[in-house]
């Protein structure tokens, strides 16, 4: 069973001061349908922000009762407070490398009023140049999101970009060593509860309709969230669901403006909205956040193009890289992630935005059509690293529609089944998430 991710880190923030922001980070998820799941409204799991008050969602940080034994007991937190979080019982030298280009995060000085890995490149306060002004996208038919025109980045960007004849990474025996992969399995972070919550496991995603109020949001991690009004409100969906005490992630898409924002620890409160941090994009812009910088995940890279959609496996074709999690990761971040939380300085030890890939080998001809379909997107853009979690835990959407048979099939993968991928080839520019 996985521990709540940030329950720990939390407590250490009980008197902290929070900055008020007014302007200018697993288990076995199956079940029945959630009688508090989205309502009618809702497009291939995405609901309306308009479409019902109710919360609706999934906790990536709860295990159900039928929580496969290779699930890690444990599992780091997965931002800022958690860096020294969960340490492994030997570390090894870092030897030279010459590739990927590691970007190491400082550590934050440890005290209550936690703060922020210095950004080695500009200012702790810079303003984040993934916020430029969003525009209508005139959608190419490729990954858009369900309920709206919006294309989930432009197709050049690296979560689309197509890694299958990229080399082995040099370190991925030892990454796979340090993840356990000899023995462990993949496990679908997302799918139904079996009653073990209200909603489904899962991330939700909230389309918010157009000219939707936005408003101001207390942050715990101010310095490195987006300062802007966000559209949040009684309909937005919480993973987890209103009562979670899980990671509470909310993943909003304006459908007029095609902007993405992402929070965790997402609460509603007598006072206003608060959460862990905040993040912004522009689904038409390849921009990353300035380096050094968190968002809802602790690699400082967006959720919502990583997520398993039911809507594009169903349709036979998913064209982008999955977000997974693992506990023991490098101080270190690789392009095109932004941030790290690792729990040692070892190269041994994976870094926020390592990619693995399905081997080609790997025989996916028995499965189903729809496992076939998830199974070549591994094959063809890998998992990204993305959070601190449970091993191998990858995630996908809250949505009632996730078949158990498919959940089950996902879980026989075995991780060894996989390979860390260079993609230092790929960079353009260390600025940008647009890839060659």
């Amino acid at each position: 069973m996985v521990t709540n991710r940030r329950r720990a880190a939390l407590a250490m923030l009980s008197s902290a001061a929070v900055v008020a922001l007014t302007g200018a980070c697993d288990g076995s998820h199956h079940s029945a349908t959630s009688p508090s799941a989205a309502p009618s409204a809702q497009v291939s799991g995405v609901p309306s922000a308009a479409s019902s008050p109710k919360l609706s969602s999934s906790s990536a940080g709860t295990s159900s009762p039928a929580a496969s034994s290779t699930t890690s007991p444990t599992a780091s937190p997965s931002h800022p407070p958690s860096r020294a979080a969960i340490a492994p019982a030997t570390v090894a030298a870092r030897p030279p490398s010459a590739t990927p280009r590691v970007t190491t995060t400082p550590k934050p000085t440890a005290k209550p009023s936690v703060t922020h890995s210095a950004n080695p490149t500009s200012p702790a306060k810079a303003s984040p140049t993934a916020v430029p002004t969003a525009r209508p996208v005139s959608a190419s038919g490729v990954d858009v999101l369900p309920g709206t025109h919006c294309q989930i980045f432009p197709t050049d960007n690296a979560w689309h970009a197509d890694i299958a004849s990229l080399p082995v990474d040099p370190h991925s025996a030892q990454w796979l060593a340090a993840m356990g992969a000899s023995t462990r399995k993949l496990h679908p972070d997302f799918g139904p509860s079996y009653g073990a919550q209200s909603v489904p496991y899962g991330i939700p995603i909230t389309v918010v309709p157009a000219a939707a109020k936005r408003v101001p949001v207390s942050f715990t991690y101010a310095d490195e969230s987006d300062k802007l009004l966000y559209p949040l409100s009684a309909s937005t969906s919480i993973e987890g669901g209103s009562d979670s005490d899980g990671d509470r992630h909310a993943i909003m898409v304006t459908a007029d403006t095609c902007e993405l924002f992402e929070t965790w620890d997402t609460h509603n409160t007598a006072s206003g909205w608060t959460a862990g941090s905040g993040a912004h994009w522009a689904l038409n812009s390849d921009a990353l956040r300035p380096d050094g910088w968190t968002s809802a995940d602790a690699a400082g890279l967006p959720i919502l193009p990583g997520l398993l959609r039911y809507d594009e496996v169903a349709s036979g074709h998913v064209d982008h890289a999955i977000r997974f999690s693992t506990n023991l990761t490098d101080e270190a971040h690789i392009w095109p992630a932004r941030h790290d939380a690792g729990s040692s300085t070892s190269s041994s030890l994976p870094p926020m935005g390592a990619r693995f890939r399905l081997k080609a080998s790997f025989v996916i001809s028995h499965y189903s059509a729809q496992a076939q379909t998830v199974l070549r997107a591994m094959q063809t853009y890998g998992l990204v690293l993305a959070d601190n979690g449970s091993p191998w835990f990858f995630q996908g959407t809250a949505d009632t529609a996730w078949p158990d048979a498919l959940i089950s099939a996902l879980k026989t993968i075995p991780a060894s089944a996989f390979e860390a991928v260079n993609i230092s080839s790929l960079e353009i520019s260390p600025n940008s998430g647009a890839a060659r």
